[in-house]
């Protein structure tokens, strides 16, 4: 196996995590906060992706499309958050859980009246299409290399956010303590939603950008809602730097698990055999990965103890 393919996959896998992190940090930010079990974030992802597939469409500014994403997306999160959400804080978390699924079925039948059931196209930017020659003489598309370095921005602004600003510090107060907060004079309505907002416009901005490298379709935010579940269990429910490591941890772990343990199996296998079950093991791992964590930790990474 070439070395060149290696440092292509760690880059995929690199790309596949932050986009995963955009989709986690909004969930552990819910979770954590509101301790609120939203099912419906994967459909924030599909909204936004469908925006940002519509206003390219019609404008052709892929700029643009990113924007009407987050708007998009953040717009039906705080709709969401004050019509329904915002009923089931003191709820069980079974009725959460189903609440919510009702949600992902809303969405997704509003999707397909809205936008028809054939997927719809995002193309990258002129600007941004086509490869770009690393050292080593690599190439790589660079539209990937500015999702990764898009999604780590995303990541310190969000870390700032959180860790140095008065609504930061409201977030954090209201993660450990909401009664106090709102004794305090802090409307934990306004907060709440405010939250469920930004996590929603997180997820779309995820969907959009992932939208010009495969295809919108409705459903799309589901199988990205599971992998961003296992994500904040393994960084921690609640931390926002948490979700990036575990997002890395998983990104780089689907990738190079789907490389590597073929070849490994092909040691002790026929071919043929081998790579089915390097596949099967492959598309396991992430789970091992996980299990492997709560053994260790079982609070996640860098969740707190009680």
């Amino acid at each position: 196996m070439s070395p060149i393919l290696i440092i292509e996959q760690v880059l995929n896998g690199l790309q596949f995590g932050v986009m995963l992190f955009l989709m986690a940090a909004g969930l552990t930010l819910i979770f954590g906060v509101m301790g609120l079990i939203n099912l419906a974030h994967g459909s924030l992802y599909m909204v936004g992706a469908f925006a940002a597939a519509g206003v390219a469409a019609a404008t052709g500014s892929f700029l643009m499309a990113l924007v009407a994403a987050m708007a998009a997306a953040a717009l039906a999160g705080a709709l969401v958050e004050l019509a329904v959400i915002r009923r089931l804080y003191d709820k069980d978390h079974l009725d959460q859980v189903l609440a919510t699924f009702a949600l992902i079925l809303i969405f997704s039948e509003g999707t397909r009246w809205l936008f028809g059931s054939f997927p719809l196209f995002l193309d990258i930017p002129d600007a941004l299409a086509g490869p770009v020659t690393l050292p080593g003489g690599i190439q790589y598309p660079l539209y990937r290399l500015v999702l990764i370095g898009a999604g780590l921005a995303v990541a310190a602004l969000l870390g700032l956010l959180i860790g140095r600003t008065r609504l930061g510090i409201r977030i954090r107060a209201g993660e450990n303590d909401r009664e106090m907060i709102a004794a305090l004079g802090v409307d934990i309505s306004k907060l709440y939603t405010l939250v469920f907002a930004l996590g929603a416009a997180l997820a779309g901005l995820a969907g959009a950008l992932v939208g010009a490298i495969q295809s919108v379709q409705v459903g799309m935010g589901e199988p990205v809602l599971i992998l961003a579940f296992v994500v904040i269990v393994i960084g921690g429910i609640g931390s926002i730097r948490g979700a990036l490591v575990g997002a890395l941890l998983v990104g780089l772990t689907d990738t190079l698990g789907g490389i590597f343990l073929p070849e490994l199996f092909k040691l002790v296998m026929a071919p043929a055999a081998a790579t089915s079950a390097g596949a099967s093991l492959a598309s396991m791992s992430i789970y091992i990965l996980m299990g492997a964590v709560l053994i260790w930790r079982p609070t996640g990474l860098f969740g707190a103890r009680a």
